[in-house]
């Protein structure tokens, strides 16, 4: 190998460990007020807007384990206490029950983690009247959407150096194993990249997830963060892929993205979530989105426990209110989430998973060969009218003498503008190359104000 080639290599993987957490850091944090009765539960408008409290007529994720791939969750929070039964952690530089808030943005899985399944808390004082809970969740608080599920926190440093020197090829797919070996039948990560490919190395750590029947659902990504169309891993067939919504109900300009992976939709704006220490944010993303549908992905899981993963996907694309152009779109998938269909709707039963299968892409697109890098999934069809015209050919003119020598003059000056424009990309890339620093950029372009991180009791 090269000197070069290194260095290029070096410069590719700090690209990818800074733009893999785009998703997660374009959310922006706002101050939330100090708890007063029931001031959290009364902001999770998602409860009731997807179904969510009548589907726990039916199901609240009693007895599954849901993965939480991310940069680690106080378990310590007042509305996770008993939740987090198990962790790892694959960075190399966490604790090992991976409960230690990393990387760059070290809270986000906390809040993934309390909109998951947050359990509340006791008041301090008893004049809380507070919305609707599950039986045996307290009353003040965040109650996640599967409050009775199990918690497996796996944290990961993404979005900066990682001290302890693991990159994301290889943090991703060990948190990925760790999560299928430790029982987990959901895995979500609110996690994800600005590019649609995916190393290689992630191949075989999917494809055990898909062979050992676990539910994986991961974010669309935000247009604020550099997302315009989804990355991966929400690119990898076969996964669960969350788009966002704003508080109309409409896919949100900021807080989504677009692509034919997408399977669903849910709120992703003006979400609530509890921070390390023991307070609140609002917060905004798929990074939020994401759980929403995880904690309804366990709700079944609990409900029908030998139903297979792409059954419980099946049931949830299927029963989404199909919005956009009818029929699957790439900015709402199969529609709008809609928890209570998807515990209560009779779902006839799907032959194959609806979001493809990664076992099927491998044998197409690998052929055999491993070290063939990774192309985009194209057997998906979008269904979505498309938005730009056809190109139109002008009718073609015969050419004026009397402006040859203009013409020949633009050329020339147009050939050395080019040539300009390439050696001077040739030097950059020389200096990105010596100094991967050079290409790296802040992925966090959502507002960040200061934070309540008051332990409320």
């Amino acid at each position: 190998m090269t000197r070069a080639t290194a260095r290029f290599r070096r410069t590719a993987s700090a690209l990818l460990a800074v733009t893999l957490a785009a998703i997660s850091l374009a959310t922006g944090l706002a101050l939330a007020p100090a708890a007063q009765a029931d001031a959290e539960r009364d902001r999770q408008y998602w409860l009731a807007e997807a179904g969510i409290t009548k589907a726990w007529e039916i199901s609240k994720g009693a007895g599954v384990k849901i993965a939480v791939i991310d940069s680690g969750v106080d378990a310590q929070h007042p509305d996770l206490k008993g939740a987090v039964t198990g962790g790892f952690d694959a960075s190399g530089a966490g604790s090992a029950n991976g409960q230690k808030s990393l990387g760059i943005k070290p809270e986000h899985g906390t809040l993934v983690a309390t909109i998951l399944a947050g359990r509340g808390h006791q008041p301090a004082s008893s004049t809380a009247s507070p919305s609707p809970a599950p039986a045996g969740a307290g009353p003040d608080g965040m109650v996640g959407v599967a409050p009775e599920a199990e918690i497996l926190s796996v944290s990961t440093w993404l979005g900066s150096a990682n001290p302890a020197g693991k990159s994301d090829q290889d943090q991703i797919p060990e948190a990925v194993r760790w999560a299928v070996d430790n029982g987990a039948k959901v895995i979500n990560i609110s996690l994800g990249s600005t590019t649609p490919q995916w190393p290689q190395s992630w191949d075989a750590a999917f494809l055990y997830a898909e062979q050992k029947d676990v539910v994986i659902v991961a974010a669309a990504g935000n247009r604020i963060g550099g997302n315009l169309q989804v990355g991966a891993p929400a690119t990898i067939p076969g996964v669960l892929t969350v788009a966002g919504l704003d508080r109309k109900g409409v896919a949100s300009v900021d807080s989504s993205s677009q692509g034919i992976s997408i399977g669903v939709a849910a709120p992703a704006e003006n979400l609530l979530g509890g921070l390390p220490g023991g307070g609140y944010a609002e917060w905004s993303g798929t990074s939020g989105a994401t759980p929403i549908v995880a904690g309804v992905a366990a709700l079944i899981r609990s409900k029908w426990p030998e139903m297979s993963a792409k059954q419980v996907i099946n049931r949830i694309v299927s029963t989404a209110k199909d919005a956009g152009p009818a029929g699957k779109d790439p900015l709402y998938g199969f529609g709008v989430l809609n928890a209570e269909a998807a515990l209560k709707d009779s779902v006839p039963e799907a032959a194959v998973n609806p979001l493809g299968s990664i076992s099927d892409w491998i044998r197409v697109h690998r052929r055999g060969n491993l070290g063939t890098p990774a192309a985009v999934p194209t057997d998906e069809v979008a269904s979505a009218v498309p938005t730009l015209p056809e190109p139109s050919v002008p009718a073609a003119e015969a050419p004026s003498g009397r402006d040859s020598a203009v013409g020949a003059a633009v050329v020339i000056g147009s050939a050395g503008l080019f040539v300009a424009i390439i050696g001077a990309a040739a030097v950059q890339l020389r200096r990105a190359a010596r100094n991967p620093a050079l290409v790296r950029e802040d992925p966090d372009t959502g507002a960040f104000h200061t934070v309540d991180t008051g332990r409320h009791t």
